[in-house]
């Protein structure tokens, strides 16, 4: 029997002009010196420190209807760099702590080698203990380190 298929309802667009947009936007290529996205200003070793975006940067589709504000989801939010802060440096304890984590994502639960990649947690074991895998040795981390250094990093 054929199945019945339920008629869509279109999707309501909501279109903005652009004059009435709540932040200036600006094509690629056209940013003003000064703003850059949150990806580059990472690149760039700062934060935003908690600024707020200052001016939207339109997506590649969006740049085709001058007229039409951009309210897509691949649009990037632009950010002053003059307010920028240095990132933070982690705490050798919190780097501990992120180490141990990995420790225990990277680590097999039967013979207890530490790989450079996760395991899978579905399994709960590397390969070569869950169907007799031969594991490359490459993808081993050495013996473990002295007690007064365990950083994997």
């Amino acid at each position: 029997m054929a199945r019945v298929r339920k008629k869509r309802r279109p999707r309501e667009v909501k279109r903005v002009p652009r004059s009435d947009a709540l932040l200036p936007e600006y094509d690629r290529g056209a940013v003003p010196e000064g703003l850059v996205t949150r990806r580059q200003m990472r690149d760039m070793g700062l934060s935003p420190g908690g600024n707020e975006p200052v001016a939207i940067l339109r997506c590649k589709w969006c740049s085709y209807r001058p007229q039409w504000s951009c309210i897509h989801p691949t649009r990037g939010f632009l950010l002053r760099v003059d307010l920028a802060v240095p990132k933070r440096v982690p705490t050798l304890a919190q780097e501990w702590a992120l180490d141990r984590a990995m420790a225990a994502r990277q680590t097999c639960g039967e013979c207890r080698r530490r790989f450079y990649i996760c395991l899978s947690k579905k399994l709960g074991c590397c390969l070569e203990c869950f169907d007799g895998t031969p594991a490359d040795p490459s993808s081993l981390m050495t013996a473990p380190a002295s007690a007064a250094h365990r950083l994997a990093a």
